[in-house]
Protein backbone atom coordinates (compact mmCIF):
# COMPACT_ATOMS: atom_id res chain seq x y z
CA UNK A 1 0.00 0.00 0.00
CA UNK A 2 1.50 3.54 -1.01
CA UNK A 3 1.40 6.06 1.39
CA UNK A 4 1.06 9.72 0.63
CA UNK A 5 1.70 12.83 2.69
CA UNK A 6 -0.10 16.34 2.53
CA UNK A 7 1.92 19.32 2.56
CA UNK A 8 1.27 22.60 3.17
CA UNK A 9 0.02 25.64 1.08
CA UNK A 10 2.70 28.01 2.07
CA UNK A 11 4.85 28.34 -0.89
CA UNK A 12 8.06 29.34 1.35
CA UNK A 13 8.02 26.07 2.90
CA UNK A 14 6.26 23.41 0.96
CA UNK A 15 10.01 23.01 -0.93
CA UNK A 16 11.11 21.57 2.81
CA UNK A 17 8.28 19.59 3.94
CA UNK A 18 7.90 17.56 0.11
CA UNK A 19 11.27 17.25 0.45
CA UNK A 20 11.31 16.27 3.94
CA UNK A 21 8.17 13.43 3.45
CA UNK A 22 10.61 12.01 0.21
CA UNK A 23 12.98 10.95 2.43
CA UNK A 24 10.56 9.45 5.11
CA UNK A 25 9.45 7.01 2.68
CA UNK A 26 6.05 8.63 1.16
CA UNK A 27 5.18 7.54 -2.26
CA UNK A 28 2.93 10.91 -3.20
CA UNK A 29 2.86 14.57 -2.19
CA UNK A 30 -0.40 16.06 -2.40
CA UNK A 31 -2.13 19.55 -1.89
CA UNK A 32 -5.89 20.17 -1.85
CA UNK A 33 -7.69 23.19 -3.36
CA UNK A 34 -9.66 25.23 0.00
CA UNK A 35 -7.71 28.49 -0.01
CA UNK A 36 -5.18 28.60 -2.19
CA UNK A 37 -4.16 27.16 -5.53
CA UNK A 38 -3.27 23.81 -5.58
CA UNK A 39 -0.85 23.30 -8.33
CA UNK A 40 1.73 26.18 -7.77
CA UNK A 41 2.96 24.21 -3.91
CA UNK A 42 3.14 21.35 -6.22
CA UNK A 43 5.93 22.89 -8.59
CA UNK A 44 7.88 24.23 -5.48
CA UNK A 45 7.37 20.06 -4.51
CA UNK A 46 8.95 19.09 -7.87
CA UNK A 47 11.60 21.18 -7.63
CA UNK A 48 12.49 19.95 -4.16
CA UNK A 49 12.02 16.19 -4.91
CA UNK A 50 12.98 12.96 -7.32
CA UNK A 51 11.14 10.20 -6.79
CA UNK A 52 7.56 10.96 -5.24
CA UNK A 53 4.34 11.73 -7.15
CA UNK A 54 2.69 15.03 -6.94
CA UNK A 55 -1.22 15.11 -6.60
CA UNK A 56 -3.80 17.28 -6.04
CA UNK A 57 -6.56 15.88 -4.07
CA UNK A 58 -8.57 17.40 -5.35
CA UNK A 59 -8.00 20.23 -7.40
CA UNK A 60 -11.58 21.28 -8.41
CA UNK A 61 -12.70 20.58 -12.04
CA UNK A 62 -15.90 22.53 -12.51
CA UNK A 63 -13.90 25.37 -11.66
CA UNK A 64 -12.15 25.36 -14.95
CA UNK A 65 -12.46 24.67 -18.20
CA UNK A 66 -10.58 21.32 -19.81
CA UNK A 67 -8.46 23.28 -21.76
CA UNK A 68 -7.02 25.06 -18.56
CA UNK A 69 -6.38 22.08 -16.67
CA UNK A 70 -5.23 19.94 -19.86
CA UNK A 71 -2.59 22.64 -19.75
CA UNK A 72 -1.28 22.61 -15.90
CA UNK A 73 -1.94 19.04 -15.97
CA UNK A 74 0.60 18.82 -19.24
CA UNK A 75 2.87 21.40 -17.75
CA UNK A 76 3.53 19.73 -14.23
CA UNK A 77 4.14 16.54 -15.52
CA UNK A 78 6.51 17.38 -17.84
CA UNK A 79 8.25 19.40 -15.90
CA UNK A 80 8.23 16.58 -12.78
CA UNK A 81 9.57 14.01 -15.45
CA UNK A 82 6.04 12.47 -15.33
CA UNK A 83 5.43 12.56 -11.60
CA UNK A 84 1.98 14.19 -11.78
CA UNK A 85 -1.17 12.84 -10.71
CA UNK A 86 -4.59 15.21 -11.66
CA UNK A 87 -6.20 14.54 -8.78
CA UNK A 88 -9.83 16.31 -9.27
CA UNK A 89 -13.32 16.62 -7.84
CA UNK A 90 -16.79 17.55 -9.03
CA UNK A 91 -17.25 20.21 -5.42
CA UNK A 92 -21.07 20.61 -5.01
CA UNK A 93 -23.49 23.02 -6.36
CA UNK A 94 -23.44 25.79 -4.26
CA UNK A 95 -19.39 26.34 -4.55
CA UNK A 96 -19.78 25.91 -7.96
CA UNK A 97 -22.35 28.47 -8.99
CA UNK A 98 -22.01 31.17 -6.39
CA UNK A 99 -18.44 31.18 -5.40
CA UNK A 100 -16.94 30.12 -8.79
CA UNK A 101 -20.05 31.95 -11.04
CA UNK A 102 -19.72 28.49 -13.32
CA UNK A 103 -22.41 26.29 -14.49
CA UNK A 104 -23.82 23.00 -13.00
CA UNK A 105 -25.38 20.61 -14.14
CA UNK A 106 -25.42 16.60 -14.37
CA UNK A 107 -22.23 16.23 -12.27
CA UNK A 108 -21.56 12.75 -13.40
CA UNK A 109 -22.44 13.15 -16.77
CA UNK A 110 -20.42 16.31 -17.24
CA UNK A 111 -16.77 14.86 -15.53
CA UNK A 112 -17.07 11.76 -17.27
CA UNK A 113 -17.39 14.61 -20.44
CA UNK A 114 -14.68 16.93 -18.75
CA UNK A 115 -11.81 13.97 -18.43
CA UNK A 116 -12.51 12.60 -22.04
CA UNK A 117 -12.64 16.18 -23.41
CA UNK A 118 -9.05 16.67 -21.59
CA UNK A 119 -7.52 13.26 -23.11
CA UNK A 120 -8.78 14.85 -26.29
CA UNK A 121 -6.54 17.68 -26.13
CA UNK A 122 -3.47 15.35 -25.03
CA UNK A 123 -4.12 12.79 -27.55
CA UNK A 124 -4.00 16.08 -29.78
CA UNK A 125 -0.96 17.38 -28.43
CA UNK A 126 0.70 14.11 -27.67
CA UNK A 127 -0.07 11.69 -30.53
CA UNK A 128 -0.82 14.81 -33.35
CA UNK A 129 -4.70 13.24 -33.44
CA UNK A 130 -6.90 16.08 -34.58
CA UNK A 131 -8.88 17.84 -31.85
CA UNK A 132 -12.27 17.37 -32.65
CA UNK A 133 -14.40 17.18 -29.14
CA UNK A 134 -18.24 17.86 -29.64
CA UNK A 135 -19.81 17.08 -26.32
CA UNK A 136 -23.14 18.17 -24.64
CA UNK A 137 -21.07 19.90 -21.84
CA UNK A 138 -17.68 21.18 -23.49
CA UNK A 139 -16.71 21.32 -27.45
CA UNK A 140 -12.92 21.45 -28.71
CA UNK A 141 -12.14 22.21 -31.97
CA UNK A 142 -9.22 24.65 -32.51
CA UNK A 143 -5.88 24.12 -31.73
CA UNK A 144 -2.57 24.99 -33.90
CA UNK A 145 1.03 24.76 -34.00
CA UNK A 146 1.16 28.20 -31.59
CA UNK A 147 -0.43 26.58 -28.77
CA UNK A 148 0.50 23.26 -29.10
CA UNK A 149 3.36 22.48 -26.19
CA UNK A 150 6.51 20.91 -27.70
CA UNK A 151 7.74 19.27 -24.56
CA UNK A 152 6.09 15.90 -24.31
CA UNK A 153 8.55 13.41 -23.46
CA UNK A 154 6.15 12.29 -20.70
CA UNK A 155 2.55 12.50 -21.88
CA UNK A 156 -0.24 12.97 -20.54
CA UNK A 157 -0.52 12.94 -16.30
CA UNK A 158 -2.44 10.05 -14.71
CA UNK A 159 -6.20 11.32 -13.83
CA UNK A 160 -7.71 10.48 -10.04
CA UNK A 161 -11.69 11.67 -9.44
CA UNK A 162 -12.88 12.08 -6.38
CA UNK A 163 -16.14 9.64 -5.40
CA UNK A 164 -18.82 8.82 -3.52
CA UNK A 165 -21.41 8.31 -4.39
CA UNK A 166 -22.19 5.44 -7.09
CA UNK A 167 -22.68 7.17 -10.37
CA UNK A 168 -19.58 9.36 -9.97
CA UNK A 169 -17.42 6.36 -8.96
CA UNK A 170 -18.84 4.59 -11.98
CA UNK A 171 -17.11 7.16 -14.14
CA UNK A 172 -14.12 6.96 -12.22
CA UNK A 173 -14.08 3.57 -12.99
CA UNK A 174 -14.47 4.08 -16.74
CA UNK A 175 -12.53 7.06 -17.57
CA UNK A 176 -10.41 8.02 -14.97
CA UNK A 177 -6.78 6.21 -13.75
CA UNK A 178 -7.83 6.18 -10.17
CA UNK A 179 -10.51 6.84 -7.62
CA UNK A 180 -10.22 9.42 -4.32
CA UNK A 181 -12.32 7.61 -2.04
CA UNK A 182 -13.92 10.12 0.75
CA UNK A 183 -12.54 9.94 3.96
CA UNK A 184 -16.20 10.01 5.07
CA UNK A 185 -16.47 6.01 3.80
CA UNK A 186 -16.93 2.71 5.81
CA UNK A 187 -15.49 -0.27 4.91
CA UNK A 188 -18.79 -1.62 4.21
CA UNK A 189 -19.85 1.07 1.75
CA UNK A 190 -16.21 0.71 -0.19
CA UNK A 191 -16.52 -3.27 -0.29
CA UNK A 192 -20.71 -2.87 -1.32
CA UNK A 193 -21.17 0.59 -2.95
CA UNK A 194 -17.83 1.67 -4.58
CA UNK A 195 -16.37 -1.48 -5.34
CA UNK A 196 -19.25 -2.94 -7.49
CA UNK A 197 -19.73 0.81 -9.44
CA UNK A 198 -15.88 0.48 -10.34
CA UNK A 199 -16.44 -2.48 -12.07
CA UNK A 200 -19.43 -1.10 -14.05
CA UNK A 201 -16.91 1.26 -15.05
CA UNK A 202 -14.30 -0.88 -15.86
CA UNK A 203 -16.25 -2.87 -17.98
CA UNK A 204 -17.85 -0.02 -20.06
CA UNK A 205 -14.09 0.65 -21.23
CA UNK A 206 -12.84 -2.65 -21.33
CA UNK A 207 -10.18 -2.09 -18.33
CA UNK A 208 -9.50 -4.52 -15.73
CA UNK A 209 -8.77 -3.74 -11.52
CA UNK A 210 -5.18 -3.73 -12.30
CA UNK A 211 -5.00 -0.69 -14.63
CA UNK A 212 -6.78 1.51 -11.42
CA UNK A 213 -5.53 2.70 -8.21
CA UNK A 214 -7.80 2.96 -5.02
CA UNK A 215 -6.37 6.01 -3.04
CA UNK A 216 -8.30 5.90 0.76
CA UNK A 217 -7.87 8.99 3.32
CA UNK A 218 -9.15 6.40 6.30
CA UNK A 219 -9.95 8.21 9.46
CA UNK A 220 -6.95 7.23 12.07
CA UNK A 221 -7.35 7.54 15.93
CA UNK A 222 -4.07 6.98 17.69
CA UNK A 223 -1.71 8.70 20.23
CA UNK A 224 0.48 7.37 22.92
CA UNK A 225 -1.41 8.41 25.70
CA UNK A 226 -4.63 8.60 27.27
CA UNK A 227 -5.10 12.13 26.68
CA UNK A 228 -3.65 11.78 23.09
CA UNK A 229 -5.92 9.32 22.27
CA UNK A 230 -9.29 11.52 24.03
CA UNK A 231 -8.28 14.51 21.91
CA UNK A 232 -7.80 12.32 18.66
CA UNK A 233 -11.48 10.50 19.39
CA UNK A 234 -13.29 14.05 19.59
CA UNK A 235 -11.69 15.30 16.91
CA UNK A 236 -12.16 12.35 14.81
CA UNK A 237 -15.84 12.71 15.78
CA UNK A 238 -16.52 16.36 14.88
CA UNK A 239 -15.32 15.06 11.69
CA UNK A 240 -17.28 12.31 10.84
CA UNK A 241 -20.27 14.13 12.43
CA UNK A 242 -19.38 17.57 9.80
CA UNK A 243 -18.81 15.26 6.68
CA UNK A 244 -22.79 13.16 7.97
CA UNK A 245 -24.31 16.33 8.14
CA UNK A 246 -24.00 16.82 3.76
CA UNK A 247 -27.06 14.84 2.76
CA UNK A 248 -25.37 13.53 -0.52
CA UNK A 249 -23.41 11.27 2.19
CA UNK A 250 -26.54 10.28 3.38
CA UNK A 251 -25.93 6.89 1.84
CA UNK A 252 -22.47 6.05 3.83
CA UNK A 253 -24.30 6.40 6.88
CA UNK A 254 -27.35 3.88 5.89
CA UNK A 255 -24.62 1.66 5.15
CA UNK A 256 -24.27 0.88 8.79
CA UNK A 257 -27.94 1.25 9.72
CA UNK A 258 -27.74 4.93 11.13
CA UNK A 259 -29.07 6.72 8.28
CA UNK A 260 -31.42 8.79 10.12
CA UNK A 261 -28.65 10.05 11.80
CA UNK A 262 -28.39 12.49 8.90
CA UNK A 263 -31.25 14.53 9.16
CA UNK A 264 -30.26 14.95 13.23
CA UNK A 265 -26.73 16.47 11.85
CA UNK A 266 -28.17 18.34 9.05
CA UNK A 267 -30.55 20.38 11.42
CA UNK A 268 -27.55 21.06 13.83
CA UNK A 269 -25.20 21.98 11.11
CA UNK A 270 -27.94 24.86 10.15
CA UNK A 271 -28.08 26.02 13.61
CA UNK A 272 -24.29 26.58 14.24
CA UNK A 273 -24.19 23.56 17.07
CA UNK A 274 -20.74 22.27 15.28
CA UNK A 275 -19.01 20.91 19.01
CA UNK A 276 -22.55 19.26 19.77
CA UNK A 277 -22.65 17.40 16.80
CA UNK A 278 -19.51 15.30 17.60
CA UNK A 279 -21.30 14.14 20.27
CA UNK A 280 -23.56 11.89 18.52
CA UNK A 281 -21.10 9.92 16.60
CA UNK A 282 -21.23 6.44 19.41
CA UNK A 283 -18.18 4.70 19.76
CA UNK A 284 -19.45 2.14 17.59
CA UNK A 285 -20.21 4.54 14.58
CA UNK A 286 -16.49 5.75 14.76
CA UNK A 287 -15.14 2.07 14.77
CA UNK A 288 -16.88 2.10 11.80
CA UNK A 289 -14.89 4.95 9.69
CA UNK A 290 -12.23 5.18 11.68
CA UNK A 291 -8.90 3.05 13.03
CA UNK A 292 -8.14 3.20 16.14
CA UNK A 293 -5.04 2.34 18.27
CA UNK A 294 -1.52 2.88 19.43
CA UNK A 295 0.64 3.58 17.20
CA UNK A 296 2.25 0.28 16.55
CA UNK A 297 -0.90 -1.29 15.98
CA UNK A 298 -2.07 0.90 12.90
CA UNK A 299 -0.69 -0.27 9.86
CA UNK A 300 -1.93 -4.15 10.85
CA UNK A 301 -4.89 -2.88 11.30
CA UNK A 302 -5.19 -0.63 7.73
CA UNK A 303 -3.89 -3.76 6.02
CA UNK A 304 -6.31 -5.90 7.36
CA UNK A 305 -9.10 -4.17 6.43
CA UNK A 306 -8.39 -2.37 3.22
CA UNK A 307 -5.31 -4.27 2.09
CA UNK A 308 -7.18 -6.28 -0.59
CA UNK A 309 -8.80 -3.44 -1.51
CA UNK A 310 -7.22 0.10 -1.21
CA UNK A 311 -3.60 1.33 -2.93
CA UNK A 312 -2.87 4.31 -1.20
CA UNK A 313 -3.80 6.18 1.72
CA UNK A 314 -2.91 9.25 2.91
CA UNK A 315 -4.39 8.30 6.49
CA UNK A 316 -2.73 11.04 8.84
CA UNK A 317 -1.43 10.38 12.27
CA UNK A 318 0.90 13.78 12.25
CA UNK A 319 0.04 13.90 15.65
CA UNK A 320 2.71 10.75 17.03
CA UNK A 321 6.57 11.18 17.09
CA UNK A 322 8.53 10.77 13.66
CA UNK A 323 9.67 7.24 14.25
CA UNK A 324 6.70 5.91 14.85
CA UNK A 325 5.28 7.34 11.66
CA UNK A 326 8.42 6.09 9.40
CA UNK A 327 7.26 2.86 11.07
CA UNK A 328 3.57 2.44 9.93
CA UNK A 329 4.97 3.87 6.45
CA UNK A 330 7.00 1.00 6.31
CA UNK A 331 4.88 -1.43 7.32
CA UNK A 332 2.25 -0.34 4.94
CA UNK A 333 4.82 -0.49 2.25
CA UNK A 334 5.84 -3.84 2.95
Amino acid sequence: MKVDGGVGLNLSTVGAQSSELEEMGYAGVMTAETAHDPFFPLLVAAQNTEKVELMTSIAVAFARSPMTLANIGHDLNAYSKGRFVLGLGSQIKPHITKRFSMPWSSPAARMREYIMAMRAIWDCWHQQEPLEFTGQFYTHTLMTPFFTPTNNDYGAPKVFLAAVGPKMTEVAGEVADGVIAHAFTTEKYLRETTLPALERGFAKAGKSRSDFEISYPAFVVTGQTEEEMREAEIATCKQIAFYGSTPAYRPVLESIGVGELQDELNTMSKQGRWDEMGELITPEIMKEFAVIGEPGTIAGQMKARYGDIVDRTSAAYANIPKDKRLEIIRQLSA
